[in-house]
């Protein structure tokens, strides 16, 4: 084993809740009549991107109208990088010992996500007090890839830069569109589900865990996929 590659979003912190507050916000801040419960917010889930799910959610509900959605997904990013530094998020158990662990044994450490590269640095220094440079060796963000998760780009992506293969490492998920992405990609999956994704049926998932405070290095070299 030679890196360990992390989704973002419900894997290292519960993020979920702080997104649906900043997409709320962000409505409010332009106008529209939309609030986004956490019943519909779960439902949208399934629809990875936040521009994507802004689409999607116009789409099903019929709605017309011009709308600027990449400028409307901006002012959400911006709120949820603000809530973000004001201290309303913490790292999930287990993910602080598990980085330290990989980095002490002299693992690479990836980021692999279908948010942005800003969302990464702003939780990475509500987290770590860091930079997202100095916490993880590669990231590979969701804008940088043609199709986002369940498609494996995003891990392939992070492979590439890496300089590894999928036989070298393992990733850690919460949701089953990250599963399908990781696994899509050659790679055995750690899945600890999250708020949001706790009703997903997860079961394909290499190791299936409540959360990764007791998951050790030692337990996943054995996850380990051969190459095809």
């Amino acid at each position: 084993m030679r890196a360990l590659i992390f989704d973002v979003d419900g894997t290292l912190a519960e993020t979920e809740e702080l997104h649906r507050r900043a997409f709320n916000e962000a409505f409010a801040a332009a106008g529209l009549p939309w609030v986004w419960d956490r019943d519909r917010y779960r439902t949208l889930l399934a629809t990875t991107g936040g521009k994507e799910r802004i689409a999607r959610f116009i789409a099903d509900d019929g709605l017309v109208g011009a709308l600027d959605i990449p400028a409307l997904h901006a002012d959400k990013t911006a709120r949820y990088t603000a809530l973000m530094a004001a201290g309303a998020i913490e790292a999930r158990p287990g993910i602080r010992d598990l980085i330290d662990a990989a980095r002490e044994a002299g693992l690479g450490i990836a980021v692999a996500t279908t948010t942005s590269r800003p969302n990464v640095e702003a939780l990475s220094l509500a987290l770590f007090g860091q930079p997202a440079g100095a916490v993880f060796d590669v990231i590979a963000a969701g804008d940088e890839v043609a199709a986002k998760k369940p498609a494996p780009d995003v891990y392939r992506l992070a492979l590439d830069r890496l300089g590894l293969t999928p036989a070298d490492a393992v990733a850690f998920e919460d949701s089953l569109n990250g599963l399908r992405s990781a696994q899509g990609a050659g790679l055995a999956c750690v899945v600890a589900a999250g708020a949001y994704t706790a009703h997903e049926d997860l079961s394909a998932a290499d190791l299936l865990v409540a959360d990764l405070s007791r998951v050790r290095l030692s337990d996943l070299a054995g996850l380990l996929r051969c190459p095809a």
